[in-house]
């Protein structure tokens, strides 16, 4: 509460509440609500194809497996010729190997010896695994009780049937799916063009990795971490480096940046008592809005379009940029590259530090999740928490998500954590 002591004539980032700041939700929602997948699509060949976008549908050329064959190394014999209640003798006519198939008929009272992803011989439809046999003399083998007709054999299409569809449009393309595709005998497949991304901070108190500080000047953490975070995402990335606040330079690096990216992100800015040229310049160059979020650390966010391009101008706290890039730009960048998956994990686990805080924000603390003896997860903060206290980040290995209503939080309490890099 105000005193005759004290002064404020604007809500400010130490305030818990402004009524005129969006809420988390309604920031994403609104960034999220028009977006569609950039174009066109490309072909790639199937290695190529690792870290991309699906553009379309995958549908299988053939069944997989393409015939039926054995599960196990054993016997295949007619499921109507198993044992009921008694040892048999039956007589082993040959061998079936994966590659080579047996191409005589099996007939009553005999078997085939088969290895696995063998082809299922002529008059068999069930395989008796060798550990379950007794061989009784040269081609002779004994089969007890107790086996099922059909057991351990694979059908055709078991796994994938001919023109279903396999993978779908939108999913990222990982390891095991390059050995699906392979599986069908495909080389090539449709994605979409990698997002182009460009970047910049900007501020006359920044210098770059190898530059002599004088007094007042920091190094610019900022577009290294947005490179990182970039890097995970398999989108082009432009580093144009710092741009002082000077009107012309600045002016000139936007329009370079939207001449040739999809999306642009900067760092400082866009907060209250910068620079007023710097919005003058985005409103004369594009249509952005300047938000106040209910989020902390964070709170100012730019956003709109930049000639033909999704802008960002994201506060210049380090914390803060790293904050709001995985809850508003990440998300976004996604779903722009055509991912259908591009919400982030979220997981419950039990708190294990008092993380104050007052109903007002939804604040994102630093901290560090694993999983205890008896398996549960739990978590803790990582250190200081203050926004320009990126070592914190370092130490951390997720983000605790604090409601907006919530106020502190007590060891033992559950709260909801977003682990990084997923």
């Amino acid at each position: 509460m105000d005193t005759p002591h004290t002064l404020q004539s604007a809500p400010s980032c130490a305030d818990d509440r402004d009524p005129a700041s969006l809420s988390v939700e309604e920031a994403r929602s609104r960034i999220m609500a028009d977006l569609q997948p950039v174009g066109p699509a490309l072909k790639r060949p199937l290695r190529g194809a690792l870290g991309q976008v699906l553009a379309e549908d995958v549908v299988s050329p053939i069944n997989v497996p393409n015939h039926v064959n054995s599960a196990m190394d054993g016997y295949a014999l007619g499921g109507n010729d198993l044992p009921d209640d008694a040892i048999h003798e039956y007589h082993v006519i040959g061998t079936a190997y994966a590659g080579v198939p047996f191409t005589a008929t099996c007939n009553k009272g005999e078997c085939v010896r088969i290895m696995t992803g063998a082809p299922m011989p002529a008059g068999t439809d069930t395989v008796v695994m060798q550990e379950q046999t007794e061989i009784a003399g040269e081609n002779t083998v004994r089969i007890g009780a107790g086996h099922r007709s059909g057991q351990n054999v694979r059908q055709a299409g078991e796994d994938i049937a001919k023109d279903s569809v396999v993978l779908t449009a939108g999913r990222r393309i990982n390891p095991a799916d390059l050995g699906v595709l392979a599986s069908l005998g495909v080389s090539e497949v449709g994605v979409h063009r990698p997002l182009r991304v460009a970047f910049f901070s900007t501020g006359d108190e920044l210098r770059s990795i190898g530059e002599t500080l004088r007094d007042g000047e920091v190094y610019d953490s900022n577009r290294y971490a947005l490179y990182g975070m970039l890097q995970q995402l398999d989108v082009d990335i432009l580093d144009l480096g710092v741009v002082r606040d000077d009107p012309a330079a600045l002016e000139t690096t936007f329009m370079q940046a939207a001449a040739v990216a999809d999306v642009v992100i900067t760092s400082g800015g866009v907060s209250v008592g910068e620079a007023d040229y710097t919005k003058l310049i985005l409103d004369k160059l594009g249509q952005i809005n300047f938000w106040k979020i209910a989020i902390k650390p964070g709170r100012p966010l730019a956003f709109g379009k930049l000639g033909n391009a999704l802008f960002f101008g994201l506060p210049g706290n380090p914390v803060a940029v790293m904050v709001t890039f995985l809850q508003f730009v990440q998300p976004a960048l996604l779903k722009l590259a055509g991912q259908q998956d591009y919400e982030p994990l979220l997981v419950d686990a039990i708190c294990q530090s008092q993380l104050k805080k007052k109903p007002g924000r939804t604040e994102f603390q630093r901290g560090t999740v694993r999983r205890t003896a008896d398996g549960r997860l739990a978590v803790e903060k990582s250190g200081y928490q203050g926004s320009g206290v990126l070592s914190s980040m370092s130490k951390g290995n997720c983000l605790i998500i604090i409601p907006q209503e919530s106020a502190t939080v007590e060891p033992g309490d559950v709260v909801q954590v977003q682990p990084f890099g997923w």
